[in-house]
């Protein structure tokens, strides 16, 4: 029997043999190339490459570009908790060094399981050099690539600033939000070999994608206009105390925005320490107002576009007019007679404009209106517009009508009230506004924005016409402290009552409003001012316009804009 076992075991040995070298066969020669790739999965590493962020840029009137928004190396200052000898020394050695919390400080120093530990960014080269002079065990300095603005505050709405998502680097607000995608680039791919204790070895130069720069973007602002703009701004701020202003300026026959100011503002280095959010959002384009008189000159547009009217139709100046129960006046409540209809917007009558109105029509007015972008996004290339509130409109009641025909009742934003005073200077021709001039490439390649017209919203003639009426204001009527000798200057003010928010009617607050433009005929610049509740003065005139006639001075010397109507 013991020969038959052993035979027996012999044969069961070598089965077993023959089926472990068929296996590694079949694994070393069938299944190698899959065995291979689980091999270096375990021993590879990925690492993203993180790619420049593309820059932003003022450009001047001679095209020479200022920084707006650039990538700097800034130091920082970490610590390994476990090398940490004295945590309440170090805490109040670095807290006197870099101004921070010594008690967080120290809460972070004593975390000795954590071997990373970041206490301070964005230090100066003088605190760089005081750290170092310790010379603590266990605190270390490194540089990281950071979003800086040059600038601080200025253009901040327009610039807009970066955070931090879960995927990194994100565009938030003004420019950097709306042109997230150009800006960021494309991420790239590094691939490197670890050993056992998890370190990189080496990276394979055939295994990396490179990244691949973000666009840089160059702005259609001016950095000289800016600065001027937020200075008048300021200015202001201290003399009448504004709650909130937003100042454009523009070359209205492109659309191309040279200058956008909003108080207040703040430090795009800083944006962490502002207490409410909502300063961040462009007023601009993001915050709705009712316009009052500024917006008469649309008004007029649709009786002179349908020859409902012209310059010199003339109504009876009651005072006041009587729409079903409610009575509408001038500022002005005194019969004055018979006034023209240039006379109407000389002396901002809203009696007038109930007139025009009544005499166009509902249908035809509100299409006007419209037409003239009142209900719609302009289209600018900033993030967060939004579109006028015109819905008073759909419910055709006469007094909404009445009163929308001196810009109450309906709510826009101050850039659609820009875009269609500058269609008016346009001959007629609504612009898409824009802040991007150009979009550079990485490889040197240019995208240049080409002025846009959205549509004809009035006839030329008809736009000179108004022109002519606008012009009549700034000589004749409330515009007068507009006027600059030697220069031709169409405008319109305006003095608008504030809904009350708790409440059905209106605020004791005002917005006083300044559109205007120059050479009237052949327009170079327009400005358009808003200034929110300016203390100790009761109209625009007394405030706005004298603030147009500061800059539009400043803009005729530094475009060196030629006279175009004789000096008396």
């Amino acid at each position: 029997m013991q020969p038959v076992r052993a035979s027996v075991v012999f044969i069961i040995f070598i089965g077993a043999a023959a089926i472990i070298i068929s296996r590694l066969f079949f694994l070393q020669v069938f299944e190698h190339d899959f065995y291979a790739a689980l091999a270096r999965g375990q021993q590879q590493v990925f690492e993203n490459i993180v790619p420049e962020r593309g820059g932003i840029f003022l450009t001047d009137k001679n095209n020479e570009t200022t920084p707006l928004a650039v990538n700097k190396d800034f130091p920082f200052v970490y610590a390994v908790p476990k090398d940490i000898e004295d945590g309440e020394k170090t805490a109040k050695q670095l807290s006197e060094i870099f101004g921070g919390d010594e008690k967080e400080i120290l809460e972070k120093l004593s975390k000795k399981e954590d071997t990373y530990e970041v206490l301070a960014q964005r230090i100066n080269e003088e605190q760089v050099q005081k750290i170092k002079d310790l010379n603590i065990k266990g605190i270390a300095i490194r540089n990281e690539r950071l979003r800086y603005y040059p600038a601080g505050s200025l253009a901040s709405h327009v610039s807009g600033f970066v955070g931090q998502d879960e995927e990194g680097v994100i565009g938030r607000y003004g420019l950097e939000g709306f042109y997230e995608k150009k800006l960021r680039g494309v991420v790239g791919k590094l691939v490197g070999e670890k050993d056992a204790r998890g370190n990189i070895l080496q990276s394979f130069g055939e295994n990396k994608d490179a990244a691949q720069p973000g666009n840089d973007l160059l702005l259609t602002i001016d950095p000289n206009i800016q600065t001027i703009v937020e200075e008048k701004l300021r200015d202001a701020t201290e003399k009448w105390s504004i709650d909130g202003g937003t100042i454009i300026v523009m070359d209205p026959l492109t659309g191309a925005i040279r200058a956008l100011a909003n108080f207040p503002n703040f430090d795009l280095n800083n944006y962490s320490k502002v207490e409410d959010a909502n300063v961040f959002a462009n007023p601009a384009v993001s915050h709705l107002f009712e316009p009052g008189s500024v917006f008469k000159p649309i008004t007029i547009a649709a009786g002179l576009d349908t020859k409902t009217i012209t310059p010199g139709t003339t109504y009876e100046n009651t005072g006041s007019v009587k729409i079903g129960s409610y009575t509408i006046t001038n500022v002005v409540q005194e019969a004055k007679g018979i006034r023209t209809m240039t006379e109407v917007l000389e002396e901002s009558l809203n009696t007038g404009v109930i007139f025009v109105e009544e005499k166009t029509g509902q249908d035809v007015f509100k299409k006007y209106v419209e037409s003239f972008g009142m209900n719609e996004k302009t289209g600018i290339d900033i993030f967060g517009e939004v579109s006028g509130n015109i819905s008073n409109l759909s419910d055709k009641r006469a007094i909404n009508y009445a009163t929308a025909s001196f810009g109450q009742g309906i709510a826009i934003t101050p850039i659609e009230m820009t875009m269609g005073i500058a269609a008016i200077a346009n001959q007629g021709e609504l612009m898409t506004p824009y802040v991007v001039q150009t979009i550079r490439h990485a490889d040197g390649t240019e995208e240049r924005t080409q002025p846009e017209s959205k549509r004809k919203v009035m006839s030329s003639r008809v736009a000179n016409d108004l022109i002519a009426m606008m012009v009549s204001v700034v000589r004749n009527g409330t515009g007068k402290r507009a006027q600059i000798p030697g220069y031709t200057i169409a405008g319109k003010t305006g003095t608008a009552q504030v809904p009350n928010p708790e409440s059905r009617g209106y605020s004791d607050k005002d917005i006083h409003t300044f559109a205007g433009f120059f050479p009237a005929f052949d327009p170079r610049v327009l400005i358009f001012i808003k200034l929110d509740d300016p203390k100790g003065v009761r109209y625009a005139e007394g405030s706005a316009v004298p603030l147009f006639r500061e800059i539009a001075e400043y803009l005729i010397t530094y475009y060196a804009i030629p006279p175009d109507a004789p000096q008396n």
